[in-house]
This record gives C-alpha cells, structure tokens and sequence, in this order.
C-alpha cells in the first residue's frame, strides 16, 4: 500500500528533537523556528512534558467521555485562570478543524441561523464546515460548497455591515491569520465585530489556533482588543504535538444532552499533555519570553536589507520579499539548516517555540542577512 500522496514533501527525516532544535537521520542539526505549523509551545521533548505523559500511560491511556475523568475539569479549571476566561465552558476535541466545526456548530444551534461571514485570506481548516469558512477555492470540494459563507476585506467595517443580516449565524476570524500570510486584524475591527454581533444576534468566533496559547506575548491575540468573544478555538499549541483541539464557550450558551461529542476528545493523554504546558508556560513565564523575544526578533528584522511589510506580535511574524528572493526559504533549510514557514506568494513566517532564545535569533539573523545581502 502507497501513502496517498497530499504532502510536498522536503528531503529531511527528523529523528531527534529537543528544545527549539530538531536532528534528522544524519545527524544534520536544524534549528526550528516554524515549530510544525506553531504546534511546538513549550519547546520539542520538554523533560515536564515526556514525564507528564509517561506517568499518565503507565497508568490509563484512554476510554470513552462516557465516564468520569477529573483531568479535564482540571484542565478546565487551570485553562480558565490562566487564559482570563474562568467564567467560560470548555469543549474538548482533537484538532482545530474540528474545534471551528464545532464552535460554528454552537453558534447555529443557539441562533438558529446558518448564514456566516469569513474573511478574505482566512484558513480555518479542512473539514465540512471549516473548509467552508476557508478562502482558498481549491481546497473546497463541490460537497463542501453549498454552507451559506459570505467572505469581507479583513478590517472593513463597511464590508461587514454590508452582508451582516438577520440570518448570519457567526462572524468567524482568526486572532492573526496565519496561512493567510501573518495579516493582522485592527483591534478597533475586532471591537467593532464584538459590537456589530451583539447588536445583530450574532455569534462572535475568534479562531485562535494558531494565534492563541501565548503566541503573541498575550493568552490569545484578541486579548489585546479587549473583546470578549462568544466563542474561541484552540489547538495547535495546546498539546506541544499531542492531538488536541478546545472551544470556549461562554458562560451564558446552555449545553444540552448530546449537543456537541467526541471520541477521543478530552482523553487522559491529551489532557494532561495540556497540563503539562500550561504548567510550563507558567513555571518558565513563557508569555512574557514570548512578548520579550519578539520585541528583539522584530527590531532585528528591521535592519535586515530587502524585508518588506514586517508585521506580527510576540512570535507570530511574517515578512514579504521581493520576487528574486523567493528561494529563501529554501535556501535558509538546506545552506543554513534553518525551519521557517512560507506564505505565497512569497511571505516568511515565523513561529517559533515561546521558549526562544536571543541566541537563537541571533543564528536566524546572521543566515537570513547572508541570503538578503
């Protein structure tokens, strides 16, 4: 049997990994600051994490949401203080696709409406629909086609009153797009939104999978707006590369019998490797690194020859470069052994570990001025 072949696939097979440093089976060293996707939180093989998790598979690994498991009120619990959300309901899933399809789901069942505004560029996954609310036609099969989804310039406030009618059901945006290319929602935009909802009946997504678990120096990004939205989604950095996906729900949305379920959702595995993180993020006060050594990548970045529209908070950042510079990316994995991420057509991103160093920064400047001379 063959793979079925989706991938574009790099010529590297990792083997080892640890901190913000990942070794492939030649023992070529690499230095990752693209983190799969902003999935590496906390660092790759955090002692905390391997330990955490050891323990738990000793001891029970898995069975259904039809029983007790106390690690998710736990998770609950630690998740609502350390986020600023402890009046909010979590929901426990698997990815973030299906933290979207769920969190759209809410938002239906609550408002009884099915019609939902997006945003050009926005990436919110590849299931029904997720992919829907995704702008990228090609990834939109003709069975995922016909959800009610009306797409706006992100930070047009005219755009939005525009199509916001008495049948949309949610406004669904990403803290920081991130597929997107690192384009930045206005905190006034997002102020609007929580407004404009409120006042339409609406229920307001903040898709935080990417942007969100301390990424931009902050719990999520749209805490800098202060809104507080109806609904927010996570995964990515929840589980440092455990499966795990999460909604918030607020406090005020009433769940019924069956309304929203899972299978693996919420297992010990899962659970406590979000334990683990959260109790990283707080023993290394990684928020704070986060916002620290962003400040520092970004100043660095701004001396760097030939970057265009530098743009991103804490250790969400991306770049434009001219189009004889489009093989950087390339040329920073094979001639300097260093991960980024890419936007087309040709956008840098960096997602890093929160636990990044100014010495590891320093490294990523020095390739990056070689290849930007």
């Amino acid at each position: 049997m063959n793979l079925f072949d989706v991938y574009p696939l790099f010529s590297i097979t990792p083997v080892r990994a640890e901190g913000s440093w990942l070794w492939d089976e030649n023992g070529q060293k690499y230095l990752d600051l693209y983190g799969g996707h902003a999935v590496i939180s906390i660092g790759h093989s955090h002692p905390h994490y391997i330990k955490t998790l050891s323990e738990q598979l000793r001891k029970i690994s898995f069975y259904s949401n039809s029983v007790q498991n106390p690690l998710q009120r736990k998770l609950a619990e630690k998740l609502g203080e350390f986020s600023g959300y402890p009046d909010y309901q979590l929901f426990l899933c698997n990815s973030g696709a299906e933290a979207n399809e769920n969190a759209l789901k809410v938002a239906s069942f609550v408002t009884g409406r099915k019609k939902v505004i997006a945003f050009k560029k926005a990436f919110h996954g590849r299931t029904s629909g997720a992919v829907a609310v995704t702008d990228n036609p090609k990834i939109v099969s003709p069975f995922n086609s016909d959800h009610e989804v009306v797409f706006v310039d992100l930070n047009d406030q005219q755009g939005v009153e525009n199509v916001l009618d008495n049948q949309v059901a949610a406004v669904i945006i990403e803290g920081v797009q991130g597929v997107g290319g690192i384009q930045m929602p206005d905190d006034s935009f997002l102020q609007f939104l929580q407004r404009a909802c409120e006042k339409n009946g609406s229920m307001l997504i903040l898709d935080e999978i990417q942007s969100g678990y301390g990424r931009t120096g902050k719990f999520f990004a749209h805490q800098y707006s202060g809104i507080r939205p109806h609904l927010i989604t996570m995964a990515k950095g929840m589980g440092n590369g455990f499966p795990v996906g999460g909604v918030l729900i607020h406090g005020d949305i009433k769940p019924w019998s069956g309304m929203l379920g899972t299978t693996f959702g919420g297992n010990y595995l899962a659970t406590v490797a979000c334990l683990a993180v959260l109790d990283v993020m707080e023993q290394a006060n990684l928020l704070a690194n986060a916002s620290q050594m962003g400040a520092y990548l970004m100043s660095e970045l701004v001396g760097v020859s030939h970057i265009q529209k530098l743009r991103g908070r804490g250790l969400i950042i991306g770049f434009d470069l001219p189009e004889e510079f489009k093989d950087v990316r390339t040329n920073l994995l094979f001639k300097h052994h260093i991960f980024v991420g890419e936007a087309k057509p040709n956008t840098i991103r960096l997602l890093p570990s929160l636990a990044l160093s100014r010495i590891e920064i320093d490294l990523f400047i020095d390739a990056l001025k070689q290849e930007l001379p």
